[in-house]
């Protein structure tokens, strides 16, 4: 497997996750000293509303840090889950176009309804020609919220270039198994996995909205918290299929600065997976 950071843990706190609070440079100087390969770019940094130069730059200082896109998520609506997510689908040829320009090979989007799933066979069909893949996050209150349902939806869309981002904390908030049965299933169809660590309990100081089980109390915790997901159990299983495609960090120890939370996330998986 390979280690990538996503933009996320830049971003100002909710409603404003379209704005940076570390630029692009100093970040991927953060990512590089803690020995990750690549990071997720999200709309705070570049997307399709960047322009060429823009995207030239960013091109260039990810080229001179050594750094690879290992997905991208081209406009604030997707991570934001509202309901203009599935946009991203129906124009899709500004997202292939940065993709393009930063290198990148995946982008995420976001699906909310059925009629989504037309929208992911057209937008699947003109990534191909340009050889990029599209993907879904395992997500609560999108098509992509139970394992059975994400099934379902992959094989409907039936585009060999779309597949899914593999997530135990947005499984695990809707009751879902995210251990072995369920890793070997989506195996098929796995593109990238995202990695944040949370508690789900009835006295959670935060809430997880879902379609299938209402509001879920939760608390966010440090990797490596006992009380948190099994990732010591779910790498075992991703290195017993053959997993070798990115796991993405979405969070970092709060009670640190950010360059000393991202070297404790990364030595903490690093102490119970095989990464390049």
């Amino acid at each position: 497997m390979k280690l990538s950071l996503s933009t996320r843990i830049a971003e100002a706190p909710k409603p404003r996750t379209d704005l940076a609070l570390i630029e692009l440079g100093e970040f991927t100087r953060i990512a590089r000293n803690a020995g990750f390969n690549a990071i997720c770019m999200r709309a705070s940094q570049v997307g399709i509303h960047s322009s060429p130069e823009q995207l030239r730059a960013a091109r260039k200082t990810l080229d001179d840090a050594g750094l690879r896109v290992a997905t991208l998520i081209g406009d604030s609506d997707v991570p934001a889950n509202n309901e203009r997510a599935g946009m991203a689908l129906r124009q899709i040829s500004k997202h292939l176009d940065v993709a393009q320009a930063l290198g990148a090979d995946l982008i995420r989007i976001g699906m909310k309804a059925h009629t989504d799933i037309t929208w992911a066979q057209r937008a699947a069909d003109e990534a191909a020609e340009r050889g990029i893949r599209l993907a879904h996050q395992c997500h609560t209150c999108t098509l992509f919220e139970t394992v059975e349902m994400s099934l379902q939806v992959l094989h409907e869309v039936g585009r060999e270039n779309f597949g899914l981002i593999f997530d135990p904390a947005n499984l695990a908030a809707c009751g879902q198994d995210y251990g072995e049965k369920t890793i070997r299933q989506f195996a098929p169809f796995m593109f990238s996995v995202y990695l944040q660590n949370r508690r789900h309990y009835a006295g959670g100081k935060t809430t997880v909205e879902t379609w299938i089980n209402g509001p879920q109390k939760c608390d966010i915790l440090p990797f490596g918290d006992p009380l948190g997901l099994d990732f010591k159990a779910v790498f075992d299983v991703l290195s017993a299929i053959g997993y070798d495609g990115y796991a993405t960090v979405h969070q970092v120890n709060t009670d640190v600065d950010v360059a000393s939370g991202v070297q404790q996330v990364a030595g903490y998986l690093r102490s119970i997976g095989r990464f390049a």
